[in-house]
């Protein structure tokens, strides 16, 4: 996958924005440890924190308590979960926790996005910060992506009451908060991102094997074993 286009405006790190990636989940349907999957000579975790590195610093590396995590790019810092067993948002607010007075805002990722592009971060924080929203969260391809989107720093208090709630949706945060939901259309009306990922592949998660194996075949890599 190719970086950003030359002379773009919009390339580099993006000053007050962190980054978030969640690598604490199980993995129930890949049956492995998704963060270790080789993508193109690199564990997919290692990938996809180097892509957003370069839109997006400090990031922080979510972790289950006791996970082994891959080797990370230099600047990556592993913070671990509270709390196993309560989904993604439990995560966001450790992440956001740690970017605490560093970041104002923060582009939060799963794992298992193969083919992030460091555009669509750029883009989102735009679409952001254009109507001072507290979130942008993607609504393409029928579904919100709420990890692949960016928050304010300070939306860890509205996820902090709805943990205290045992409400664990992501959804019920843009509810509560002012929320920008970025459409096809706008995500692509960013000429940066149009030309890097004009079929929004940034956008793609691997759950499965067979996903796992056509996200390699789709990048050009050859077929990983079990």
């Amino acid at each position: 996958m190719s970086g950003p286009p030359a002379g773009a405006r919009a390339q580099g790190v993006i000053p007050g924005l962190g980054a978030v990636v969640l690598c604490g989940g199980k993995s129930t349907r890949m049956g492995r440890p998704k963060a270790w999957l080789p993508f193109g000579g690199e564990a997919l975790l290692s990938r996809v924190v180097a892509r957003i590195a370069e839109a997006a610093s400090p990031l922080v590396v979510v972790a289950a308590p006791d996970q082994e995590v891959p080797p990370l790019p230099p600047g990556a810092r592993i913070v671990r979960d509270a709390v196993s067993g309560r989904g993604p948002l439990q995560g966001i607010l450790a992440g956001l926790s740690a970017l605490e007075g560093q970041a104002a805002a923060a582009f939060v990722s799963s794992t298992d996005a193969p083919f992030l592009h460091p555009e669509l971060i750029r883009r989102l924080e735009a679409l952001r910060a254009e109507g001072d929203h507290d979130v942008a969260v993607p609504r393409a391809q029928g579904h919100y992506h709420p990890l692949a989107a960016v928050y304010r720093t300070s939306v860890r208090a509205v996820v902090q009451d709805l943990l205290d709630s045992d409400l664990r949706r992501p959804f019920f945060v843009f509810e509560r908060t002012r929320a920008r939901f970025a459409e096809e259309a706008d995500l692509l009306a960013g000429e940066a991102l149009r030309a890097a990922d004009p079929r929004l592949w940034s956008l793609r998660n691997i759950n499965t094997p067979d996903e796992y194996q056509e996200a390699l075949r789709d990048a050009g890599l050859p077929p990983s074993g079990p």
